[in-house]
């Protein structure tokens, strides 16, 4: 098991950002910080959401790969578990004390899949996505050699053109060879639609929605008439939770994003045609940088580039100003307009990054931050952990 970590022993600066009780003037950056307050509103009510619709809510793990962000889900929020894309993730959260973890993705590597058997061993419910008929063996393998067993969803390619089986009949088959394998248990269908997330319009996530909820519940019909219990039907995002909630098969949802938000989640808009960072979700998570240089009378350097953040989904916006606008960036400087001089040298501002999940992925720590005080250091639990 994973030692506890004495944050008393660990000095600003160099091994963390900040110290519980700084103001957040005095944080090192660029680091992440989290708003709890904002944090806090988002998970109740996305916890308050999934409660009404009588829907299970299995939070992404990926988004945020913190153990301590997880259980704060479970706790305000009643998530029943956490989803994973890699063994070595799941394993950190198994590790940390959360008893349901889905690995969202397929495992066919032999040492992979010898270490997700032992997962179970470790106190945590153990389901694993299976899209090929010929994982079934190893799988069950696996669990037989650690005298554990793993539970199965079949994934549904409905729409992201990436992992899933397009037919009923894969469906079957596959749920069907779980079901009689030794030590594994066909639990349910996994049908996530990724590329329609991000989609501008309410209309156009809508019309992909659609589509996929068509292809689950032509699998469900079928596993039915072949007399297989289907226990679950997992799936959503930020951007569809709504869609698959109402659906009347899907039961669980899979949530990661609402949490942190970011500035490509929030560009996209609701029913009323709103952006949903700007009513639906709060804006919790911020890259804190400070000005280093501003030799040039229109613009500003911050420290945080392209080490500090992942702009494959755009570039980060400034939170709470439209006076600067973070412009461009290299490894290690965020180029800013500052047209009015409005900045000076040490001044901090929070950037709003374009993908919340690989920025995290590049930081070790989380700051929250409560009324401009440190109120939280908790680590990036999982961060590397890409095998």
């Amino acid at each position: 098991m994973n030692k506890p970590m004495n944050i008393d022993q660990l000095e600003v600066g160099y091994d963390i950002p900040a110290a519980i009780g700084m103001g957040e003037s005095e944080i090192q950056t660029p680091c992440l910080i989290l708003d709890l307050d904002a944090l806090e509103r988002n998970i109740k009510k996305m916890g308050d959401y999934a409660k009404a619709h009588g829907m299970r809510h299995r939070v992404h793990g990926k988004m945020h790969k913190s153990v301590d962000v997880a259980k704060l889900q479970e706790k305000l929020g009643g998530a029943v578990g956490v989803c994973c894309q890699k063994v070595s993730e799941a394993e950190v959260f198994a590790r940390g004390g959360i008893k349901d973890v889905l690995v969202s993705n397929q495992v066919r590597d032999p040492a992979k899949i010898d270490r997700l058997a032992r997962l179970p061993n470790l106190g945590a419910r153990t389901i694993v996505c299976v899209d090929d008929i010929d994982n079934i063996a190893d799988l069950s393998a696996a669990a037989q050699r650690h005298s554990t067993e793993l539970e199965v969803f079949v994934e549904i390619d409905c729409g992201a053109g990436r992992c899933g089986v397009t037919t009923t009949q894969d469906v079957v088959a596959i749920a069907k060879a779980a079901e009689a394998a030794p030590n594994l248990k066909f639990t349910g269908i996994q049908a996530y639609q990724g590329a329609m997330q991000h989609l501008d319009t309410y209309e156009a996530r809508k019309e992909k929605l659609d589509a996929a909820i068509a292809m689950v519940e032509d699998a469900y019909d079928g596993l039915k008439a072949a007399g297989i219990d289907c226990e679950l039907v997992s799936g959503g995002g930020t951007g569809s939770y709504y869609f698959e909630a109402n659906s009347g098969v899907y039961n669980e949802l899979q949530c990661g994003s609402y949490a942190f938000m970011d500035a490509d989640y929030g560009r996209i808009l609701d029913k009323d045609g709103k952006r949903i960072d700007q009513g639906e979700w709060e804006n919790a998570l911020f890259i804190l940088t400070s000005v280093m240089s501003h030799a040039k009378a229109d613009k500003a350097i911050c420290d945080a580039g392209l080490k500090a953040q992942s702009v494959d989904s755009g570039l980060p916006f400034i939170f709470g100003r439209d006076d600067v606008e973070y412009l461009k960036c290299s490894d290690e400087h965020g180029v800013i307009g500052d047209p009015n001089g409005a900045l000076k040298v040490n001044d901090k501002l929070r950037l709003v990054p374009g993908h919340c999940d690989p920025t995290c992925n590049v930081h070790d720590w989380y700051v929250g931050v409560r009324n401009g005080k440190v109120e939280v250091l908790w680590p990036v639990s999982a961060r590397g952990k890409a095998y």
